[in-house]
């Protein structure tokens, strides 16, 4: 029954709450439920620590880094986490997910008697917390502040506004992005839709970096990212979607030049269609090992092409594959030594995180992360990346399975992936 209530005064407040309401409406849903002091806390936008949403008399809580903390483990894992022996009770970590997007952690301060059933609800009580913490955020920019931990740049406040959700699942396919610096962009972006059984992809990388030259690059990722939403919500083809997109960013800036990836991934029958336009090509992970280096060109740079036509190459996908997309700040990060990341060690690194049966978007932040770290957090060019697992083959009706369906399922790998 507690369960139950928790849910109904929730939904009956969210109508008009704010974000800095949240706090106190997940202590009121703490005493439905029977237990202590329920907190939130947020990830800041680079994904390296995990902070409290503190408001009104919420109890005084410190930040926790993502590595090497338990809290940190829910969060990587997207798994339930607990301690004993807490001088105020047992403490439970359970990730805060809205859809497959991961947003924090719940921590809960649970009776050393509670049951089963207790710790069920407030696995359920969090999923409708990360849900009010999307939707009333888009009202609000309490959420953005706590997660800023420098001040964002203009170029990158214009871009970072235009990407969609880092991660989204579908149940047999889950698409992870990320971009790196996180409050200095240049011209990289990044784009997914699913629209029936189809999976679009788009990968960007418009020219120049760092203050004018960074806002001209934005400005043109900005005009590729419209273009190419233009173009398939009118259900235009790969090739249609290409010639759009170019054919607008040349009318804008007849000099400006993007590097770009378009895709599409059937979910029925892993079939892989892609123009690689200039970009450095994807990479097919199977079994663990990289099997496919998906040819490039295919296409010239955008704005350059009313001198060639486009091509479409065709892959078919196994399922479990993971298709791996990236910019040339990836490979091209340097090291102190000026030794450059390269193909090889983001390969090395790919497989290695498959093998550690990691969920995608901890994948993809490790990957982030140690391109960072490699750059001694100094990079020289945007640095971003697009996976996609086909875990497996979309039924032609889905519906049954929406009842049976579990947040931390779309991020396990199937057992042959590993």
């Amino acid at each position: 029954m507690g369960g139950m209530e928790a849910l109904r005064q929730l939904l009956r407040q969210s109508h008009h709450a704010r974000p800095d309401d949240l706090p106190q409406m997940a202590a009121r849903a703490a005493g439905l439920l029977g237990v202590g002091d329920m907190i939130l806390y947020l990830t800041d936008h680079q994904q390296r620590l995990l902070l409290p949403l503190l408001a009104g008399d919420a109890p005084a809580r410190e930040p926790f880094p993502v590595d090497g903390t338990l809290a940190g483990r829910a969060f990587s894992t997207v798994e339930a986490c607990s301690s004993d022996g807490e001088p105020d009770g047992r403490r439970l970590w359970l990730p805060l997910v809205d859809g497959a997007e991961r947003l924090g952690v719940l921590e809960v301060v649970l009776p050393d008697e509670a049951v089963d059933a207790v710790v069920a609800d407030c696995e359920t009580v969090a999923s409708l917390l990360a849900e009010l913490v999307t939707t009333r955020s888009q009202y609000s920019d309490t959420v953005e502040r706590l997660r800023r931990r420098e001040a964002m740049h203009l170029a990158a406040e214009m871009l970072r506004a235009q990407l969609p959700p880092l991660t989204f699942s579908t149940g047999h396919l889950t698409i992870s992005g990320l971009l790196e610096p996180c409050y200095d962009v240049g011209g990289d972006a990044f784009d997914y839709a699913v629209n029936g059984d189809v999976a679009h992809l788009a990968l960007f990388d418009a020219v120049g970096h760092g203050s004018a030259g960074g806002m001209r690059a934005v400005i043109l990722a900005s005009m590729a990212l419209a273009g190419y939403r233009n173009a398939r919500r009118a259900g235009l083809d790969l090739i249609a979607t290409y010639d759009h997109i170019d054919r607008a960013v040349r009318e804008h800036d007849r000099r400006g030049l993007i590097t770009a990836v378009l895709a599409e991934l059937d979910q029925r029958t892993g079939v892989l269609r892609m123009i690689s336009a200039g970009h450095p090509s994807g990479i097919v992970i199977r079994h663990g090992k990289p099997v496919r280096v998906l040819p490039t060109p295919t296409a010239l740079p955008v704005s350059l092409g009313d001198s060639r036509r486009p091509v479409v190459v065709e892959e078919s996908l196994e399922p479990g594959d993971l298709l791996l997309l990236y910019t040339d700040g990836v490979i091209e990060a340097r090291s102190a030594h000026g030794d450059q990341f390269g193909i090889d060690r983001l390969i090395d690194f790919t497989v290695k995180a498959v093998a550690d049966r990691l969920p995608l978007p901890e994948t993809t932040r490790r990957l982030v992360h140690a391109i960072l770290d490699y750059q001694h957090d100094q990079l020289q060019d945007d640095a971003t990346v697009l996976l996609a697992h086909w875990n497996s083959p979309a039924p032609s009706r889905s519906d049954t399975e929406l009842m049976e369906s579990d947040a931390r399922a779309p991020f396990e790998p199937r057992p042959d992936s590993a």
